[in-house]
């Protein structure tokens, strides 16, 4: 099948009618990283179908939860008058793109900024927003952790795909998030365990409550889950802690 033989129906299960200008932009996405992960490790997925669903739908399938979620921190903010609280997302170990350029395909308006932490991935996620027509998003080559100050509690939304285990990706999410926004993990089905051992960590981060939401991605039979992560109160200013004392001894 054809990307778009994949892509039309798969993005209409999940409530998105997909127009001409969304299609040429995934084709570019698909183009380009083919074409580029001859030359870089980007992706083991390879194909027309495959790619269309195992990164295209998975990425797609999150953004009902941030569309329905909402922002309480977007909210609350007071828009110019020529424009409405438009939600800012900080896509954290970003690699080719995944999920923060799928999500701004779908939801143009988004003011996305993506992370990661080698300069090629970097230098390929410009060259795709180029060739994409997104001047306007961000991409930076840094750690989590080594952030500017400027940025802290600074996003709507943070997302992050299969980066690490969640009590580590917590503290290196949720410092970011503003109090109202939310920390969305994508996670395998699996990750029932995992979500419980994050939850003390989650809560001295500043998101007492988090839920964890099972859903599935049209065309595959594995089901994912999602770690939604509302931010109740701003992150004590020691965290997120340097890297290796992180994974040397994580939040319990």
């Amino acid at each position: 099948m054809t990307l778009e033989e994949v892509l039309i129906p798969g993005l209409q299960s999940l409530g998105f009618a997909p127009d001409a200008d969304t299609l040429r932009r995934f084709r570019i996405f698909h183009d380009l990283l083919t074409e580029r992960g001859k030359q870089m490790n980007l992706t083991a997925i390879t194909g027309e179908e495959d790619i269309a669903r195992l990164h295209f739908l998975d990425c797609a399938a999150i953004l009902p939860f941030l569309l329905s979620s909402g922002s309480e921190a977007s909210a609350n903010r007071k828009p110019h008058a020529e424009e409405e609280a438009i939600p800012c997302v900080l896509d954290i170990g970003s690699g080719a793109g995944f999920p923060g350029l799928v999500l701004k395909i779908l939801c143009p308006t988004m003011k996305l900024t993506l992370l990661d932490s080698l300069q090629k991935r970097v230098r390929f996620q410009e060259e795709l927003c180029e060739a994409l027509g997104f001047s306007d998003v961000r991409c930076l080559h840094a750690r989590a952790e080594e952030l500017p100050g400027e940025m802290r509690e600074g996003f709507d939304f943070v997302v992050s795909r299969a980066v690490a285990r969640l009590n580590i990706l917590a503290e290196l999410c949720l410092p970011y998030v503003a109090v109202g926004g939310c920390f969305l993990a994508m996670k395998a089905a699996s990750a029932g365990e995992e979500f419980a051992e994050a939850l003390p960590a989650m809560k001295r981060l500043g998101a007492p409550a988090p839920v964890l939401q099972d859903y599935t991605v049209p065309g595959l039979d594995a089901s994912r889950a999602a770690v939604l992560a509302r931010k109740a109160s701003a992150t004590p200013r020691t965290y997120p802690r340097r890297f290796a004392q992180i994974r040397k001894q994580p939040l319990a």
